[in-house]
């Protein structure tokens, strides 16, 4: 089961944390993967580790919010693995930041990045992959979220809340568009994760049935199973993946 040989998958923001796990789950399970990051030596570090491991992968280094950039890195791919990404990962985006302050403490200077990169950095990867997934007739589109997204919290997260409502929003139309042409789109909803560090964290983490923050390697095994051929009446759904902290 969850086998991608044959596969070729694109996960931005996977040069450490959470993305970084889904890039090794992927690759473990066969699939050739495109390492996206911001920061190319992280790429590069988490291309080596797969090839190392005996999979196969190629770092590509591209800011998500530059359209062209995005589609110079698909064409780069589909040269490298000799076929289109299929499964995309949408991971990158600016992360959950406990310090970032009350909206009404915000200068209106910090209100765009948080938009920009969550919501049409997926808007740009989206649409430079989705052509080849529909007339494929096969495609998995999975996006990254948070449970900030719906649950309110008074830890200055209202921009990140607002960036993923938005992105979740997004996911859920476009799975009934896609669906028709065999092509998945699902969010995955994330708690709390060890790479975040705090005060807040930390009384947070408590708080969490499990007793545990998540890990890359939690993170990674959810999206194989989004991205697998078993999952392939699953659409539109936001699963949550939080130790038991949030449930519905």
């Amino acid at each position: 089961m969850f086998e991608l040989s044959g596969h070729a998958a694109l996960v931005t923001g996977a040069g450490q944390n959470a993305g970084a796990g889904i890039a090794r789950a992927l690759a473990g399970q066969g699939a050739a993967v495109a390492v996206n990051d911001l920061v190319a030596e992280r790429a590069e570090a988490v291309a080596e580790e797969i090839v190392a491991a005996g999979g196969r992968a190629v770092p590509v280094p591209f800011d998500v919010t530059d359209r062209e950039a995005v589609l110079t890195a698909v064409a780069k791919v589909k040269s490298e693995f000799g076929t289109h990404v299929d499964v995309l990962v949408h991971n990158a985006g600016i992360a959950a930041d406990f310090g970032q302050g009350h909206f009404r403490t915000l200068e209106p200077s910090r209100w765009r990045g948080p938009v920009e990169i969550n919501l049409f950095g997926a808007m740009n990867c989206v649409s430079a992959v989705v052509d080849d997934m529909c007339e494929a007739g096969w495609g998995r589109i999975v996006q990254i979220s948070s449970g900030a997204a719906r649950v309110g919290s008074d830890q200055g997260l209202s921009l990140y809340g607002a960036a993923k409502s938005g992105v979740e929003g997004f996911i859920r139309h476009l799975s009934q568009e896609l669906a028709p042409s065999g092509v998945t789109a699902n969010t995955l909803a994330l708690g709390l994760q060890s790479n975040v560090a705090g005060a807040a964290t930390e009384m947070f983490a408590k708080r969490i049935p499990l007793r545990r923050l998540g890990t890359p390697e939690d993170v990674g095994a959810a999206v194989v199973y989004l991205a697998s051929a078993e999952a392939s009446w699953l659409t539109g759904q936001i699963l949550d993946l939080n130790g038991g902290s949030v449930t519905s």
